[in-house]
Order: structure tokens, then C-alpha cells, then sequence
């Protein structure tokens, strides 16, 4: 299971931590990833990082503003939203696979998502 957690509301130019729980040890091993779904808009690849965490991609909406990480140790991982825009605004959803980078196929696990609203 995944417990995404710390959306907000913030004002634009801020920013956001976002955090992904995972249960189990075996999500330490799991690739692990972003998506965001803005109101009346499908769903989208925002981040995704390989278990390691040396390894790691972007949508390029979010390049060089946004950074995700992880936390083996504590079996967590991080989205860092720097210079949020109100076109970031949109509900966040984590999401982890055992195989794949959640980039190329739908993650089989997702967490229940958080809700970030940035206002201009």
C-alpha cells in the first residue's frame, strides 16, 4: 500500500514536499513515481526514480523545479515542487512497480492522491 501525503494549498513561486509511504520492505525495491490529474484533465507522468535513486526522469513541465527522491531506509519517497505554478495545481498520486519504471506501463500499485492547489 502507499499513503501519499503534504499537498496544500500554496501561492505561486512557493514551495512543496510531497510524500509517499510505502508498506513492506519490498518497496524499497520497487520503481517509484509521480502522476497528476488537474481538474477536467486526464491523468500525467509528472516524475519517476529507479530503487537505487540514481536514476531518475521528469516530464518537462516540471524539469529543473521539481525533484523526486526516496528513502530506502524508511521506505518513502519525496516529490520536491520548487517555483510552483498554477498550472501545477492538480491532485498527486504516487504510484510503484516491482518491474518496470512506472514511466512506460501502469504502476501496479498507486497510493490514494493529494490534493496540491497553487494560486497566482
Amino acid at each position: 500500500q502507499l499513503q501519499a501525503s503534504g499537498g496544500g494549498l500554496v501561492q505561486a513561486g512557493d514551495s512543496l514536499r510531497l510524500s509517499c509511504a510505502g508498506s513492506g520492505r519490498a518497496f524499497s525495491y520497487y520503481y517509484m513515481g509521480w502522476f497528476r490529474q488537474a481538474p477536467g484533465k486526464g491523468r500525467e507522468f509528472v516524475a519517476s526514480i529507479n530503487w537505487t535513486g540514481e536514476i531518475t526522469y521528469y516530464a518537462d513541465s516540471v524539469k529543473g523545479r521539481f525533484t523526486i527522491s526516496r528513502d530506502n531506509a524508511k521506505n518513502t519517497g519525496f516529490l520536491q515542487m520548487n517555483s510552483a505554478k498554477p498550472e501545477d495545481t492538480a491532485v498527486y498520486y504516487c504510484a510503484a512497480d516491482p518491474r518496470t519504471d512506472v514511466r512506460f506501463n501502469t504502476p501496479r500499485y498507486w497510493g490514494q492522491g493529494t490534493e496540491v492547489t497553487v494560486s497566482s
